[in-house]
């Protein structure tokens, strides 16, 4: 029997749908808005816009360390040690600048070097020894974790200079409060975004996850180009320290002992394979806009911090699972 004919509509249909961008694309955005649907089906207090700004300001952090997350994740890498680099990024700034009495601004420079110095090892030690990132970056989050406490000696640094802070202040926008520190976040997202899609570095960065040995035929320095990658990656923990620093108005050696996981989790739930060379910078801020959506709209409802930490492992696990997916039908 012949098959049935293919009608010109039906051919329309289905080219339309084969140039639809894929799921891991447009999912997270649409996962986004259903959820503040949701959110706003079930409290008044959750659509306004002091609580959308509280939402920003509690992904702060998380979100700028997500873009240096990110740009590892692309090169088919992790970073398990971002947020212990921040936490002693944060304490080396603080204690500088309230032990030492050094200028505030020279302390900051001195706590993004301390960062910087971590990327450069975990670069070095993943390119030119060839360990494996899990297990590099494994172990220099328990290289930062102890020199933390013991730089700290456990106490959280108070008394911090006005220069310190000054992302954590705020201004208006009608009748809502937004803080200096969500516009540097969000600055830094379109800064990223257009250095990944508008120049040849940011290419050679899909180019590496995609393909390193095609990379390297092509004439990109790989080697070079992962040790950079790294070494951004923790200039940006950096500038999370600082972030955290300003919000929390002290320099606290606990912080940041989660916030490598949430960060995988906002570059995962963005979108973002973990396989390298696919992803938008941009999805990374909606995944953690997903993740500080979901747990401010559950804690309006009244609903136990660990189911939301329940919800967020199956977010993740359906992310990566669609990633899976998209990779199989390629």
């Amino acid at each position: 029997m012949s098959a049935p004919a293919t009608t010109p509509a039906h051919t329309g249909l289905r080219s339309i749908f084969d140039n639809l961008p894929p799921v891991t694309t447009y999912g997270p955005l649409l996962a986004l808005i259903a959820a503040c649907v949701f959110f706003a089906s079930q409290t008044d207090r959750f659509l306004t816009g002091q609580n959308f700004s509280l939402i920003l300001q509690q992904v702060m952090v998380v979100g700028v360390m997500a873009i240096g997350q990110t740009l590892v994740i692309l090169t088919a890498g992790i970073d398990l040690s971002c947020g212990m680099v921040m936490a002693l990024g944060s304490i080396v700034m603080t204690k500088f600048a309230v032990d030492l009495g050094i200028n505030p601004y020279l302390a900051i420079l001195c706590g993004f070097l301390a960062c910087i110095a971590f990327g450069l090892l975990n670069g070095a030690l993943i390119t030119y020894i060839k360990l494996p990132p899990f297990i590099v970056t494994l172990g220099t989050l328990n290289i930062a974790f102890a020199l933390t406490q013991i730089y700290s000696k456990s106490q959280t640094v108070t008394g911090l200079p006005d220069a310190m802070l000054v992302f954590g202040n705020t201004f208006r926008i009608g009748e809502t409060a937004v803080t200096y520190g969500t516009v540097l976040m969000l600055g830094m997202y379109l800064l990223a975004w257009f250095l990944l899609r508008e120049t040849a570095p940011g290419r050679h960065v899909y180019a590496l996850g995609n393909n390193p040995e095609a990379a390297r035929l092509m004439g990109i320095p790989a080697k070079r180009l992962l040790v950079l990658v790294y070494t951004i990656a923790a200039l940006i923990y950096g500038i999370a320290a600082l972030l955290s620093v300003a919000r929390t108005g002290v320099g606290d050696p606990q912080a940041g002992q989660t916030d490598n996981l949430d960060s995988i989790t906002a570059v995962v739930l963005g979108g973002t394979s973990l396989f390298g060379g696919r992803g938008v910078i941009l999805g990374t801020l909606i995944g953690a806009m997903i993740v500080g959506v979901f747990r401010n709209g559950l804690t309006l409802m009244g609903v136990q911090s660990v189911y939301q930490i329940l919800i967020t492992g199956i977010l993740v696990i359906l992310a990566v699972t669609t990633d899976q997916m998209s990779r199989r039908r390629m």
